[in-house]
């Protein structure tokens, strides 16, 4: 014991490893060096967005570089954990399921095998249908596209077909026109008219997005007054669809109390992590349509997992499927072998509309998805009138472009009307990829604040000014205020108040009454998501960083619609398009046709349901 007390002591681990070693010492005093190791990168894994630990990934080799402390080789380490009563095989009842060679605290594993369960048996559930009318519905509903074949024709006939419709596609692509239509379709099916429909996204902000862009397109549709007031134009986020209880794991709506709806659709998606897509399934009922839409190269979730990404994966029609969707659309449809039994269930969207022809945003984006970094730096040298690449960035001169890009901001906010604010604030928007560092938002948020309070005549001492912008930390659902939210400071005749957009306009906020919050001029790329600006200027740090991915460049310059700019050492960009970020998980092999573990044993499915109470 002594010995595996003073191995712990020198490890770099946080406190919730500390803890929850601690926790398993006292369930088995006697647990080997190598299972409790094997459990605090467990948790050091979820903490990095992984859902499990990958035991080929580490054994042999030091954890921590710093420390000389090495792992077993792999066919000893999972001989270790077998012989702890800490772990368990799938099903059984444990702190720690070992599957394969992928290690889960029991709650991740339980969570993805639950999931992949339930998607399975969703997506193999096909409803009635009256294809003459769907036919005659989509027909009717997307004759405006000219395109062949219409990806948004085949996305809303298989939405409206299955149980599980999976829709990906980069912006401009059209998502919400499609799903406001394939809505439409099925509120024109028999009985659609009762149809229970709901409408969901992972953050506010995203929510209210997705409600404002679908009552400004149902308004065109070429249906029945009856059927563009069945159309939902709310939306909610996930945690207050499912009734989330604080900090605690469990929701008011489950298996047991489903969610009253017969359809449900969620936007932006690829936010949602494992264990909030995990409890949103198991609370919808079972013959409920489930379409989720999102954007498959797009940052994954802050939280462990990357669902969306893996649902895209092996997708494909094969021949009767390609059959099927020609007969109703008239589509005729590429025959592919599909590698994931929700094969057909899952639909990309291709054209986009906003990064049409020549657009320099639209091509940088392919090629930063191919990986192609060549190309990437080659397109960012050219001439385009949407694109501008400052490769020799500094710190000073980036704060003195943020003030000349916000420049037309603050004379609007100096105006007062919170609508021209919003609308000039939204019009440039500067991000970065993490929180600290010269070229993180701390630090040029920080200066950027500087120099505007001594153009302004501010004084230090005073903490609010004509044009702060901030951006909520957490959620007061007293307020009506989440976590993600931005407020634009103006002055009022009844003194400094904070501006939040609504469903229902601009609401108001003393400055002393608004939960936790940060100054906004410079956001996360993983705050962005969800949100479109006019430009949007990008900035990358100067030293190597694993948050440099190609999601995140992909992402980041995917949320102007005019106009990029990037400032960025050439190193970066390239370390950034040839890191591709994958996370540890098991959910697209257990989807997949031949999948390694995808059968759940016998009596599993209520151990599972133990273990996500439990650990």
């Amino acid at each position: 014991m002594a010995d595996t007390a003073a191995t712990l002591a020198q490890l770099p681990l946080g406190a919730l490893e500390r803890a929850f070693i601690a926790s398993l010492q006292r369930l088995e005093p006697t647990a080997p060096v190598p299972v409790l190791l094997a459990a605090a990168l467990c948790c050091e894994a979820l903490g990095k967005g992984d859902v499990c630990l990958p035991l080929a990934r580490l054994a042999g080799r030091r954890p921590w570089p710093e420390h000389d402390i090495r792992l077993p080789a792999l066919a000893d380490w999972r001989a270790c954990l077998r012989a702890s009563s800490l772990v368990g095989a799938p099903g059984a009842y444990a702190p720690l399921i070992l599957d394969g060679e992928r290690l889960y605290l029991a709650r991740y594993q339980a969570y993805e095998r639950q999931l992949a369960e339930q998607l399975l048996a969703r997506a193999g559930d096909r409803p009635p249908v009256d294809e003459a009318q769907l036919g005659e519905s989509l027909a009717r509903l997307f004759a405006f596209n000219q395109q062949r074949p219409d990806w948004q024709r085949l996305a809303a006939a298989q939405a409206v077909r299955r149980r599980l419709a999976v829709i990906s596609g980069g912006p401009g692509t059209g998502k919400t026109t499609t799903v406001v239509r394939l809505l439409a379709a099925l509120l024109e099916q028999p009985g659609g008219e009762r149809l229970a429909i709901g409408l969901a996204a992972p953050t506010g902000k995203a929510a209210a997005r997705m409600a404002e862009a679908i009552r400004h397109a149902k308004a065109e549709l070429p249906v029945s007054d009856a059927v563009k007031a069945a159309l939902p134009d709310e939306a909610r986020t996930l945690h207050r669809l499912l009734g989330s209880r604080g900090d605690s794991p469990r929701v008011r709506h489950d298996a047991a109390n489903p969610l009253p709806l017969d359809v449900l659709v969620v936007d932006e998606a690829s936010m949602v992590d494992l264990a909030l897509m995990a409890k949103l399934v198991a609370a919808l009922p079972p013959k409920a349509r489930l379409i989720l839409l999102g954007d498959k190269d797009q940052l994954a979730a802050v939280e462990a997992g990357a669902v969306f990404a893996e649902l895209c994966e092996g997708r494909g029609f094969d021949a009767q499927a390609a059959a099927d969707l020609e007969r109703i659309t008239g589509q005729a449809v590429a025959v592919e072998t599909p590698h994931s039994r929700l094969g057909d269930a899952v639909v990309l969207l291709t054209h986009s509309h906003r990064f049409a022809g020549g657009s320099g945003i639209g091509e940088l984006a392919r090629r930063i998805n191919g990986g192609d970094a060549r190309g990437t730096l080659a397109l960012l040298d050219e001439t385009r009138a949407d694109l501008r690449w400052n490769a020799a960035p500094a710190a000073p001169a980036l704060v003195e472009r943020l003030e000349e890009g916000y420049r037309p901001y603050l004379q609007a906010a100096r105006q007062g009307d919170p609508a021209q604010a919003f609308a000039a604030f939204n019009d440039f928007r500067a991000l970065t990829a993490q929180r600290e560092g010269a070229f993180g938002v701390n630090g040029l948020n920080e200066a950027l604040e500087a120099r505007l309070r001594r153009r302004a005549g501010v004084s230090v001492r005073e903490r609010w000014y004509a044009g702060r912008a901030v951006m909520v930390r957490q959620n007061d659902y007293a307020l009506g205020l989440f976590n993600g939210d931005i407020g634009l400071c103006l002055w009022t005749e009844l003194g400094w108040r904070v501006f939040f957009e609504g469903d229902d306009g601009h609401r108001a906020f003393a400055p002393a009454r608004l939960p936790s919050h940060d100054s906004a001029f410079v956001m996360t790329v993983h705050k962005s998501q969800g949100s479109e600006f006019g430009d949007v200027l990008l900035a990358l740090p100067e030293q190597p960083s694993p948050l440099l991915t190609r999601a995140l460049f992909y992402t980041g310059i995917t949320r102007a619609k005019r106009k990029v700019e990037i400032w960025a050492l050439p190193a970066r960009l390239t370390e950034a398009v040839n890191t591709r970020a994958e996370r540890a998980a098991g959910l697209a092999e257990r989807l997949a046709v031949d999948p390694l573990t995808a059968v759940m044993p016998t009596g599993a499915a209520s151990g599972a349901q133990d273990q996500l109470s439990l650990f």
